[in-house]
């Protein structure tokens, strides 16, 4: 009997099939072993050696996999085909080996691009060993981020309290969102003008062209730049005759693009499906492990985490052949196409993400999946098919026009473009190019997607009318998920596999916010990424980390030592950071006052001090360091308590939000007679009634425009809380009232959502029944009782059986009295049990909670009273026992409330505080 083991249990259980009776096929659940959180796991004085632990949740499964391979004839490590694979069997069998289990049995790595019987049996069939330099190049990286997170982190703790922790690449993803930012604050609009002339053909076609030349003057598109020229050009055109210069019709082809890598899957998914691409990954995740189909577990696609863009041979053969099939023979070109990818530091030892089968088209194994499976396998189905395909056919065209009026000429130009033959556009049509009609170059006009009518040089065109139109430039857009990762894979930054994981951590710190599919940086995010630019620049910097990167990977080649490269970077790293010891948070703050002036500061509309304290005579506004974070007050505090929030991207709300200009009169509520007023506090903007400790306040909603507020809409928010009516059953109140988490109504302990906040103020009694017995029915039972959502079967180590529930903080996945939040944008009806396995263990690891087995009841213990009468005087007599004295509570350390630091870029999320 052999044992094979891989990582995932579902992964375990279709292999198990695949293989037979000879063989025992256990999961790792992922990695066993970790760096424990705290100081000396990695000591660079000892030549960085490291420390590992095998967590709690993973001791038990070790001990079930050692207890099978301690009866085995051979041990097969089958993880996945990357480095994060390889490092969990280099893991598995350091634990095997301390353990004593394996002596002189033989041990072999398999890998296997995807689980489908051929590919797990041609693995077995060809096994090789544990690539050392692959885990050495897992151990360098480790260390790294393990030396950067609990050296960097604590300095930020010291001088920007508030703050969180650095990372390795997380800091430096951050930064790109932060220098976004700042060209979009910093960018100033510059105005043009653009002139277009409607015309029509001899025989009354229409069509339209644009300006390219007046005069001698060549036009481009900032060349006219007031509407001064502008109508003048407009004006000459008006009374000019046209005529057809010449026509060019020029035959192009487009190819298809590869098919796809983890990052550009990201990509897609993030603009067709509006997946982010932690959702990208899980769905991804499923699809790989497999579904039943025809009565086999079969995996629907290649293996996920990669920056290949080749396919095996074989592969390539099923593709030709299904387009043969499904397209015909003029879909299918005379050779196989091959590609390379340009991204830098890409690493193609993996086939790029394909179907395990191209005759498996997506309406044939829809019935099996759900929405957004499907719809994945669908996009990655038509992307790899797409990429063997014939060339799109497209002839475009390019009309040259002359324009005379009195001796002035102009010259314009109409461009569009015909598909001639649709080649791999039947399959599969780019993301970039939806919007355009799959057009083909990055340097054609707006117009290249229009269909011209037929022109003929030397004819005549009619006028019909001619626009001169204003615009003004617009700064580069922010970010998106899908943006994001494409910048930093252009850059060399982070690997396929960490993307996902970067951004969601970037979330979970709170130092990005992402509206609306676009990444903001928090005003936490822009403070660190500041405070790193002014002390730590080196090591945020985009080429530095892509250099390190690629470091990596010749590690990973066998080309450098990997305790070579940790010693480069700990010598330069350490002499920096010992640098900043006598750095004081008054230094710091200065520099990020001059650093982040212009946001922090804005200038003021009538010329004053923009750091002059709008309070008081003589203070000086400046950052400030809290609890919560940063916020602007002001010199003289605690005098002068001026104090002003930080938003989300460090703009003020100004006047508007009752800033530095003070609070902002609304007018007089006509009941009271007292001043209604709009202000902005630490915790953000919000109305008050009336002055004082009697006053009556409530917070701007979220998705309220602090510029629209009024005096009407102040007064309704004033009115909150406000009683609805009683309830029926038992004559308690109804209350309506907006809560951290968004507008709702209370009936005892039942806490209902509300939809909009304007319901708040038109509700009536009916609705408000309603909505408490909807929830009621769902399960909620009040806060106290959260509902439940779905039941997903036993938890394989502690037994029970796994609920996500919906809780006050969000939905959760529970068993045992061991909660696990859900990652943010997780949808709670799409998690599987391996998921809520995953994060039940991760949780039990880091709480240390691991349920006991159940003990057996105790017998009854007979009552005081009636063992006292039985005794007798012996039972009166006996001494009292001493009631042991209460410990006094030990004193935290500032080390030991901080030591949950981020210590991995690739698998662990950063502590939290």
């Amino acid at each position: 009997m052999d044992v094979v083991i891989v990582e995932s249990p579902a992964k375990a259980k279709t292999i198990n099939k695949y293989l037979g009776s000879g063989y025992t096929v256990l999961a790792s659940y992922g990695h066993v072993r970790d760096l424990p959180p705290k100081d000396g796991s990695v000591r660079p004085d000892e030549d960085f050696q490291m420390s590992w632990e095998v967590g709690k949740p993973s001791q038990k499964r070790m001990t079930e996999i050692a207890q099978a391979v301690r009866s085995a004839d051979a041990v097969i490590l089958a993880t996945d085909p990357d480095r994060e694979g390889e490092a969990i069997s280099w893991h598995v069998l350091e634990v095997l080996n301390q353990k004593k289990v394996i002596g002189s049995k033989p041990v072999s790595r398999v890998v296997f691009n995807a689980i489908t019987k051929k590919a797990v049996l041609d693995a077995i069939a060809n096994p090789r060993q544990i690539d050392g330099p692959l885990v050495d190049a897992y151990l360098a990286r480790r260390a790294l981020d393990y030396l950067v997170g609990f050296t960097l982190s604590p300095v930020l703790w010291r001088k920007l309290p508030g703050a969180r922790s650095a990372g390795r690449v997380q800091s430096v993803a951050l930064r790109l969102v932060c220098d976004r930012e700042n060209e979009i604050e910093r960018f100033k609009p510059q105005e043009y003008w653009q002139v277009v002339a409607h015309l029509a053909t001899e025989r009354g076609e229409a069509f339209d062209a644009r300006l390219t030349a007046f005069g001698s003057d060549r036009i481009q598109r900032l060349t006219v730049n007031n509407g001064e020229r502008a109508n003048d050009i407009k004006a000459m055109l008006e009374s000019a005759s046209f005529s057809v210069e010449s026509v060019e019709a020029k035959p192009t082809r487009r190819n298809p693009g590869p098919p796809f890598t983890t990052s550009s899957l990201q990509q897609a998914a993030s603009a067709k499906l509006g997946f982010s691409a932690s959702r990208t990954m899980q769905v991804a995740q499923k699809l790989y492990e497999g579904f039943d189909i025809g009565g086999e577990t079969t995996g629907l696609i290649t293996y996920m985490r990669t920056d290949g863009v080749q396919m095996a041979p074989e592969a390539i053969d099923n593709a030709r052949e299904a387009i043969g099939e499904g397209f015909g023979k003029r879909y299918l070109p005379e050779k196989a196409r091959h590609y390379s990818t340009k991204a830098k530091n890409a690493q193609e030892a993996h086939e790029a993400i394909r179907p395990t089968s191209f005759t498996r088209a997506p309406k044939d194994v829809e019935k099996y999946l759900d929405r957004d499976q499907i719809r994945l396998y669908e996009l990655i189905w038509k992307r790899g098919i797409a990429s063997q395909m014939a060339s799109a056919e497209i002839e475009r065209t390019t009309v040259e026009i002359l324009a005379e009026s009195n001796g002035r000429t102009a010259k314009l130009r109409a461009s569009g473009q015909v598909i001639k033959f649709d080649g791999f556009l039947a399959a599969y049509v780019d993301h970039r190019d939806d919007s355009k009609n799959a057009s083909d170059t990055d340097d054609e006009t707006e117009d290249d997607a229009n269909r011209l009518p037929a022109i003929n040089a030397k004819e005549r065109a009619e006028r019909r009318s001619i626009d001169a139109s204003q615009h003004f430039t617009e700064p580069p857009p922010r970010y998106s998920e899908a943006s994001l990762i494409k910048r930093m894979e252009e850059l060399g930054i982070g690997r396929p596999s960490t993307y996902a994981a970067t951004l969601q951590t970037l979330q979970d710190r709170d130092y990005i916010v992402i509206d609306k599919r676009k990444i903001l940086p928090d005003a936490k995010g822009r403070l660190v990424t500041a405070f790193l630019q002014n002390f730590f620049d080196r090591y945020v910097e985009y080429d530095f980390t892509a250099d390190l990167e690629e470091k990596l990977d010749k590690i990973s080649a066998g080309e450098l030592d990997w305790k070579d490269v940790l010693r480069e970077f700990w010598r330069d790293f350490s002499v920096h950071v010992d640098s900043t010891k006598e750095l004081r948070v008054s230094d710091v703050l200065d520099a990020l006052n001059e650093d982040l002036a212009p946001l922090v500061f804005p200038e003021r509309e009538d010329g004053t001090e923009p750091r002059a304290c709008p309070r008081c005579d003589s203070g000086k506004l400046s950052l400030k360091l809290g609890k919560y974070g940063a916020f602007v007050g002001c010199s003289n505090y605690p005098e002068c308590g001026f104090t002003r929030q930080l938003g989300t991207s460090l703009a003020v709300d100004g006047a508007d939000a009752g800033t530095d200009d003070g609070p902002r009169d609304l007018g007089v509520d006509p009941e009271t007679q007292e001043p209604v007023t709009l202000r902005t506090g630490r915790f953000g903007p919000y109305v008050q009634r009336g002055e004082g400790k009697e006053a009556s306040r409530t917070s701007i909603p979220k998705g309220w425009e602090v510029a629209s507020i009024d005096l009407e809409k102040a007064l309704k928010l004033l009115t909150l809380p406000r009683e609805v009516g009683k309830h029926p059953e038992d004559g308690e109140p109804m209350i309506v009232n907006l809560g951290r988490y968004g507008p709702y109504v209370q009936h005892g302990k039942t806490y209902a959502n509300v939809d909009t906040v304007e319901d708040l103020f038109e509700m009536g009694a009916n609705r408000a029944v309603a909505l408490i017995a909807e929830k009621r029915e769902k399960g909620g039972r009040g806060r106290g009782a959260p509902a439940s959502l779905k039941s997903l079967g036993e938890h394989p180590t502690f037994g029970g059986t796994i609920e996500v529930k919906d809780g006050r903080f969000g939905p959760y996945v529970t068993v045992a009295k061991i909660n696990a939040t859900l990652p943010k944008g997780t949808d709670p009806q799409s998690v599987t049990l391996e998921q809520a396995v995953e994060l039940i263990n991760a949780r039990a690891e880091k709480t240390g909670k691991t349920p006991a087995a159940k003990k057996k009841a105790a017998p009854k213990k007979t009552p005081a009273k009636k063992a006292a009468a039985k005794s007798g005087d012996a039972a009166k007599t006996a001494p009292k026992k001493k009631a042991a004295p209460k410990k006094a509570p030990a004193a935290k350390t500032a080390s030991k409330a901080k030591a949950k630091v981020d210590t991995s870029d690739d698998n662990v999320p950063w502590g939290a505080d």
